[in-house]
């Protein structure tokens, strides 16, 4: 697999755990109880990262790489599904991994924000 830094790189964020959805056969990583990213595999078992988005960037996103795809069974104005096998440059991956982070961290309560920052928010 290509992208051999992802776990270390999604557990690196503050507070990021991950976990096994076993009837999904996949791998969330979570922060605050909120997935912001999953790792598993598409209808033909083709392996992908599927990571929340802003809608006009996800649309940019999809023109320009062709192993870009609306989010896997998930909102697809909202989610892409990125195959990791594909040609997408890994600055661009960590992109959107990043955002994918901060938009679930955006929308966590003070309480729990307080709690992965260690108070601070």
């Amino acid at each position: 697999m290509k992208y051999e830094w992802l776990d270390e790189y999604c557990l690196s964020k503050k507070g990021a755990i991950k976990d096994f959805k076993e009837e999904w056969d996949a791998t969330r990583y979570l922060v605050g109880g909120k997935m912001f990213a999953m790792k598993g595999g598409d209808k033909d078992n083709k392996a992908i990262i599927t990571l929340k988005c802003d809608p006009i960037f996800s649309h940019s996103l999809r023109e320009q790489y062709q192993h870009i795809v609306p989010g896997y069974y998930m909102n697809k104005e909202h989610w892409n599904s990125l195959y990791l096998d594909g040609d997408v440059p890994d600055d661009i991956l960590k992109q959107m991994i990043d955002m994918s982070y901060d938009l679930v961290v955006e929308k966590l309560s003070k309480k729990m924000l307080k709690e992965i920052t260690g108070g601070f928010v």
